[in-house]
């Protein structure tokens, strides 16, 4: 390998990408689902519960990608040490504060 290339890194989501893009696929038609409902002049309750389903549905895609986050990226770095291990952490925590404040 050439010294002067960086190490590619795998993320840690890659071995269940085809997972994630299908259940973004369907979020994705949640929210087209929303925006006709809205056309439409649904009942209101009827939008908040779907606008909820999505929510959830988004959040379950975020929770996956962090624990592939947490398994892969940041346990290969605290392998590693150093620096960058504790940069991974940091960013860990700070992804879970931005998940637990949505």
């Amino acid at each position: 390998m050439d010294e002067a290339q960086p190490e590619q890194h795998q993320h840690g989501y890659l071995h269940a990408k085809d997972d994630h893009l299908k259940r973004l696929r369907r979020i994705e038609g949640q929210v087209r689902g929303l925006q006709r409902m809205v056309e439409e002049e649904k009942y209101c309750i009827d939008v908040l519960t779907q606008v909820s389903a999505t929510t959830k549905a988004l959040q379950a895609v975020a929770l996956g990608l962090l624990d592939e986050h947490l398994g892969h990226c940041v346990v290969d770095a605290a392998r590693r040490g150093g620096p960058e291990a504790d940069e991974k952490v940091r960013e860990a925590s700070e992804a879970i504060a931005r998940l637990v404040r949505s």
